[in-house]
């Protein structure tokens, strides 16, 4: 049960702490709540609403956009996901979520990247940390050969 709740929050707090650290690191991203605490359910509520644009939207971008990804070898995807970030962005000041991206390039784009990396790192960790591990099992060696004739001495 606990191990099935951190695997939930986990990935939640490491992309919240993405978006977080994408609103100080990259120009063009900000948050603009009033205190700590509301910085903190900014940065929740926007990490929410990414994963539900990704889950969403970017399947059909994919799908739509397949072409365009085999003729880029998928560097498109760096454009998709900053319009994706960007979406989230509008779709956050629609809600009244105090989080905004400025423009396309280079906020969304290098935000997005900056996210991305940073996520699947943290995610990474979160699957060392709430991975089952088995038990060890020692395998005994095989028995020696047994002789069907009788061993010379001497």
């Amino acid at each position: 049960m606990v191990r099935r709740l951190l695997g939930l929050l986990l990935p939640l707090a490491g992309s919240a702490a993405a978006v977080w650290l994408s609103t100080i690191i990259i120009p063009g991203i900000s948050t603009f709540a009033a205190t700590t605490w509301g910085t903190v359910g900014t940065v929740v509520l926007i990490a929410l609403i990414f994963g539900l644009v990704n889950a969403v939207v970017k399947p059909v971008a994919k799908l739509v956009g397949c072409g365009i990804y085999i003729l880029t070898l998928g560097l498109i995807a760096l454009v998709v996901n900053g319009l994706l970030l960007w979406l989230t962005s509008w779709i956050a000041g629609k809600l009244d979520i105090p989080f905004h991206v400025d423009n396309f390039w280079p906020a969304a784009v290098l935000g997005a990247l900056f996210i991305g990396l940073v996520t699947w790192g943290l995610h990474k960790v979160a699957d060392v940390i709430t991975k089952r591990r088995e038990p060890r099992r020692i395998t005994p060696p095989p028995p020696p050969p047994q002789w069907s004739q009788p061993r010379p001495r001497g």
